[in-house]
């Protein structure tokens, strides 16, 4: 990371405490994962209120404190209110160290959500980290986008990252275990015109007769002439599939259900990301979210089809914590760091 981290232990003691609204813009978990990893990231100490203040079920939920938690653990921070229902957290970071993690969300949260926060925090010295929770959940990119859409873009701009899937897991049961191990990394300014062309289909499956991934690949590939689709089936704790589709840095992604025929899977996953090819920008709007951390640490500059709330949200924050991301809105939305 572009981030001199070195000789802060004064600073990160005596730093006056950032108050954040939990609730603010887009007003979910993502505040928490953003908010805690740039926490880590510039030793601010803060303090979260009203968290998801406006939501059916306010304050934590299993996966935002695992979040948290595998954070904390990174950094040695001194953390208060990371409990299920909180609505005010605080949360004071220490040194950033080589860590290695294991923890279980204990539902089907989602995995890639707790990676998200936790990744560009374990970039900076190394670590590995083993969740146990949901690695196709809904709200969620599937940890097959993490793979594919997210992971091209940081590894071609100098990040060492490995993931392992031991095992998936869907909504209720949950039960998939991944692995990851971050290598110490500095990432380069972010520039999307030099991707490889990659694309492809992954139909997954987990207790189900095989034909339903067969099924879900088919009507994918017949919505994207030329894509190789690969099917993996699976026996787990949990019982789901999902289709995950890519093409460079956009990428969808579609779960079954009970009653929902296979081959509607497919066609949802491929005709999202159809349409995310016929938009303009570089990146699909849920990937333009993600990196807004790394944008503001590293520089660069892409391009997406639009600033999303959870976009808008995410700058405010950064701002916030002193890291400007500008944002020229239009089709596309350009952010510039």
């Amino acid at each position: 990371m572009l981030i001199d981290l070195g000789g802060t232990d004064d600073r990160r003691r005596t730093q006056e405490m950032l108050v954040i609204d939990g609730s603010y813009g887009e007003g979910g978990g993502q505040v928490v994962r953003t908010a805690v990893a740039i926490a880590a990231l510039t030793g601010t100490p803060i303090e979260i209120e009203r968290i998801r203040a406006g939501r059916d079920r306010p304050g934590l939920a299993a996966q935002h404190c695992t979040a948290v938690r595998a954070v904390a653990l990174a950094c040695g921070a001194e953390m208060m209110g990371c409990s299920t229902g909180s609505g005010t957290l605080t949360f004071r970071p220490g040194e950033i160290g080589r860590t290695e993690i294991v923890l279980d969300i204990g539902t089907a949260g989602s995995i890639p959500l707790v990676l998200q926060a936790w990744l560009p925090v374990a970039l900076v010295q190394g670590g590995r980290i083993t969740l146990t929770g949901g690695t196709e959940v809904q709200r969620s990119p599937t940890i097959d986008y993490i793979i594919h859409v997210l992971l091209p873009v940081l590894t071609g701009h100098g990040a060492a990252i490995d993931i392992e899937v031991r095992g998936r897991g869907y909504y209720p049961q949950g039960g998939g275990e991944v692995q990851v191990t971050a290598e110490a990394s500095t990432i380069a300014p972010l520039d999307l015109s030099g991707l490889p062309d990659t694309r492809g289909i992954l139909s997954c499956s987990q207790n189900l007769p095989e034909h339903v991934a067969e099924r879900q690949a088919r009507a994918a590939a017949a919505c994207l002439p030329g894509y190789e689709a690969t099917i993996e089936r699976r026996e787990g704790r949990s019982t789901g599939t999902s289709v995950t589709v890519w093409n460079r840095a956009k990428g969808a992604c579609a779960l079954g259900r009970r009653g929902l025929p296979a081959e509607q899977v497919g066609r949802m996953a491929a005709e999202e990301l159809r349409a995310a090819l016929n938009t303009p920008g570089e990146t699909d709007i849920h990937l333009a979210d993600q990196l807004l951390v790394y944008l503001a640490l590293s520089g660069g500059r892409y391009s997406a089809p639009a600033a999303s709330s959870h976009a808008l949200t995410a700058c405010h924050l950064l701002e916030r914590f002193g890291l400007s991301v500008r944002i020229e809105k239009g089709t596309p939305a350009v952010f510039s760091a």
